[in-house]
């Protein structure tokens, strides 16, 4: 895709591709090649960007999603 201008999600990044779901056009830090969608797409179908590491279990805040009675 050809395209030139600045990131439609932070503003301050030149484009590098679009996002197949929403259109939008987008930089490098906010596009996943992988599944072809922006960040926020991807956040909205509840993937995470090809790299970022699943959180550790038991990594909660203050344990909140451990109860004992």
């Amino acid at each position: 895709m050809s395209v030139s201008g600045l990131c439609e999600l932070c503003q301050t990044n030149e484009v590098v591709d679009g996002c197949d779901r929403c259109g939008r056009v987008v930089c490098a830090d906010h596009y996943d090649r992988p599944t072809g969608l922006c960040t926020d797409c991807l956040k909205e179908a509840g993937g995470r960007p090809t790299g970022e590491e699943d959180p550790v279990p038991g990594d909660g805040p203050d344990g909140v999603d451990t109860y004992e009675f």
